[in-house]
């Protein structure tokens, strides 16, 4: 397969990555700060705040990673192999990663929330959750669906 048909998906990929990246740099510490202006009496909430949104992102970039590898894979033409299977698959657990930290930092969000009376950021989270948990069942119904066209392509190469 020509290496230039990936293309779109690989700057696709990168055009993920930088608004993240963006938002890790400049956004985060502004929730950070907010949220302990918000809560005076409890210090450590903003390295909480810290703590869950970054480690959010590094599943988040390794997942981004997977994908660049997969896209090399199908440039390779060994898309229909085992190593195809375990980047969907690190693909996957990173995209359940994600949730359960964005999950586990729902409560705090929520004291964000109910102190300025803002209930987007709730839904905001529900919807990162949501489409993090959307995102690791494609990728588990891809790696399915390509773990089983290895084993049918294994069975009739050993038919042949």
């Amino acid at each position: 397969m020509k290496r230039g048909s990936t293309l779109f998906l690989r700057i696709a990929v990168i055009l993920i990555g930088i608004p993240v990246l963006a938002l890790c740099i400049f956004l985060v510490p502004e929730i950070a700060n907010f949220a302990a202006e918000l809560y005076p009496d409890i210090s450590y909430l903003k390295y909480v705040v810290y703590i869950d949104l970054y480690a959010a992102a590094i599943p988040f970039y390794f997942a981004l990673y997977q994908a660049f590898t997969l896209l090399s894979y199908i440039d390779r033409n060994k898309a229909f192999s085992e190593l195809s299977v375990r980047a969907l698959k690190k693909i996957k657990y990173s995209a359940i990663t994600i949730s359960l930290l964005l999950v586990a930092g729902m409560p705090l969000f929520y004291l964000i929330a109910e102190m300025d009376d803002a209930p987007g950021i709730i839904l905001i989270g529900l919807v990162l959750i949501f489409a993090s948990m959307v995102i690791a069942v494609f990728a588990a119904v891809l790696q399915r669906l390509l773990q089983e066209a290895i084993d049918i392509k294994s069975e009739n190469d050993l038919t042949v």
